[in-house]
């Protein structure tokens, strides 16, 4: 297979500094190396250029924090992809969450069908800038990708839009007021820990292929922070109680035997707030399950 490594340094969405360093992180982790150990062709096309916090206006209208050049970095980030051709699997290394704005906005166009959306965090990210609590725009991109929110940051698609229903959230423990109502109104299908464990991980994998079979194929947008802090320490937001590394690989192995995937984000990966690049090390394993490593 050929994967595509695409790099997006963006902290603005988020209230911390540091996961602007998550592509250098993960890079450093041996992305690349471990990818074409399981026999891809892999080609590293660099990063998105972002701008540095310092250098712009914070402030915006509406009350979303750095609005433009996070639209700017998405906007880029949708451009790159959208270019791939459909033979190419993407990894695009974050960065904050809202780099996924750019990122399924960019697999969408790039593979010309519906894409469903399998959002592996803590955080639901569907909070818009009428319900956010601090107007940070990491906490919004899934609410913007199905139309809900600010004009130009829903209109980053295009003519291709993502459906609510075309989106299952998986690990999913923290959750703002306001976010379960418009989660209820749209019908965006979510797995919390509770339900992982209930139910396990195998049959939430299951009834969420059984829930996207109308896509024609699959984008996993896995957030650092869906792995327990004990997993992953160097994260922005860590949420107690989150999923296993045997969870995580299982998810990823069985996403992976699907046969369905097409591209891969990996996110919220704070280099200063981890020990030692495990944080990194520990979401190159996850992308290597998701692209062919097995145990036998």
């Amino acid at each position: 297979m050929n994967v595509a490594l695409l790099g997006i340094p963006m902290d603005l969405g988020a209230g911390r500094r540091g996961v602007d360093m998550g592509p250098s992180a993960l890079r450093n982790a041996g992305l690349a190396r471990a990818l074409r150990s399981l026999g891809h062709t892999v080609t590293d096309l660099g990063d998105v250029d972002v701008a540095i916090p310092e250098t712009v206006d914070k402030h915006a209208a509406g009350g979303l924090i750095f609005l433009d050049p996070i639209l700017d970095a998405c906007a880029l980030t949708r451009d790159r992809l959208s270019a791939l051709g459909r033979d190419t699997f993407p990894v695009t290394m974050g960065g904050d969450h809202s780099v996924s704005m750019g990122t399924v906005s960019g697999n969408g166009q790039r593979m010309g069908e519906r894409l469903g959306v399998v959002w592996v965090d803590a955080h639901t990210d569907y909070n818009t800038p009428e319900s956010s609590p601090s107007g940070n725009i990491h906490g919004m991109p899934v609410a913007h990708l199905t139309g809900r929110g600010d004009k130009r940051l829903r209109g980053l698609g295009g003519d291709w839009r993502l459906r609510p229903e075309d989106v299952v959230m998986i690990g999913i423990r923290s959750v703002d007021a306001r976010e379960r109502e418009l989660l209820r109104e749209a019908g965006v299908k979510v797995f919390t820990m509770k339900d992982v464990d209930q139910l396990g991980m195998t049959r939430i994998h299951d009834e969420t292929q059984e829930r996207l079979s109308g896509t024609a194929s699959l984008h996993v947008s896995f957030d650092a922070d869906a792995l327990d802090p004990t997993v992953c320490p160097g994260v922005g937001t860590p949420v107690p109680g989150g999923l296993s590394y045997r969870e995580g690989h299982l998810l990823m192995e069985l996403l992976s035997e699907s046969g369905r995937v097409s591209s891969l984000d990996i996110v919220e990966v704070n280099p200063i707030l981890d020990t030692r690049n495990l944080t990194a090390e520990v979401m190159v394993g996850m992308a290597a399950s998701l692209l062919g490593q097995r145990i036998l």
